[in-house]
């Protein structure tokens, strides 16, 4: 266990996490390299997407370290990265003021998205008030409430695939596509995969918590195959984007395939470890990985 002070600044660069980022760069990365692809990029928005989404993504990581200390789940047999609140790194009254910060900051900058599209919006702006209150409020209930009852894959699907990447592209482009759908959805599956990780990490100590994810109801064996599966529907809808023409059959190959391959790769490697502190080298495998795909294909769209 590292010697760290409290509340000081080591501290809190610990309770960003900021390897969680690339969960916040790749929507806006693919949701901007389509609206490159159609004609429609505006970079100020995208960059005033790109700060909402990681102040997002720091303000649910904050709230994920304090509500699970406060429930008791981050206990002694943890298997995962220590959390700074459990660590006694952060102070729960800092860390309370920390997310009040970092949501104050991702409001500021999907206000600042707002006065530069407004005008140009369908429905006045309204929809990106209501969309960024709905982040917000599921950022809470993800940890407090819909994370224990296996909610979890679902939001991840919509709060790190569709919301963002559509969010992205609509601020620059003022529409909604069928191509743009089925990005946020390769993006969310893509990113999905690191939550099956951590759960199937931990699944007999979410179990002993009563934190009943998918992988606690359904077993082991199912979250091995969800894992791949997740990693599979992937490429298959990179197939389909293909099909309807937005890549070539040779983009196909370079941007997607690998991701495939490399997947499928520490898959193997996941079901060979199965269990304990290992597995968390396969966190940082799949990680790299959904990172791979989101710049591959970003390059691949864009170009």
């Amino acid at each position: 266990m590292q010697t760290v002070k409290v509340n000081s600044l080591n501290a809190w660069f610990l309770a960003i996490r900021p390897k969680t980022l690339t969960g916040a760069v790749i929507p806006v990365m693919m949701g901007t390299s389509l609206a490159l692809h159609d004609a429609t990029v505006s970079w100020l928005p995208a960059l005033g997407c790109l700060l909402f989404a990681c102040a997002m993504q720091v303000a649910a990581n904050f709230i994920n370290d304090l509500y699970d200390f406060l429930k008791g789940t981050d206990r002694a047999d943890r298997l995962g990265p220590e959390r700074a609140c459990a660590q006694g790194w952060i102070t729960p009254g800092a860390m309370k003021r920390g997310i009040g910060v970092t949501l104050l900051i991702a409001a500021a900058a999907g206000l600042g998205v707002l006065w530069c599209v407004w005008s140009h919006l369908p429905y006045g702006g309204w929809e990106l008030v209501i969309l960024g209150a709905i982040c917000m409020i599921f950022a809470f209930l993800y940890t407090t409430l819909l994370s224990y009852k296996g909610w979890g894959d679902l939001l991840v699907l919509l709060f790190f695939g569709l919301v963002p990447v559509c969010g992205t592209y609509y601020v620059q482009g003022f529409t909604i596509t069928t191509n743009l759908l089925m990005t946020g959805l390769m993006c969310g599956v893509s990113i999905d995969t690191l939550l099956v990780v951590n759960n199937y990490r931990d699944r007999e100590q979410d179990a002993v918590s009563g934190k009943r994810t998918l992988i606690v109801r359904y077993g082991e064996p199912f979250g091995r195959y969800l894992y791949l599966g997740l990693g599979i529907a992937c490429w298959l809808i990179a197939l389909l984007m293909t099909l309807r023409g937005l890549l070539s059959t040779d983009q196909l190959v370079w941007a997607a395939s690998p991701y495939l391959l490399l997947h499928i790769t520490t898959w193997r490697k996941m079901v060979r470890i199965r269990q304990g502190r290992k597995l968390n080298t396969i966190l940082g495998e799949t990680s790299r990985n959904m990172l791979l795909m989101g710049l591959l294909w970003s390059l691949a769209v864009a170009s």
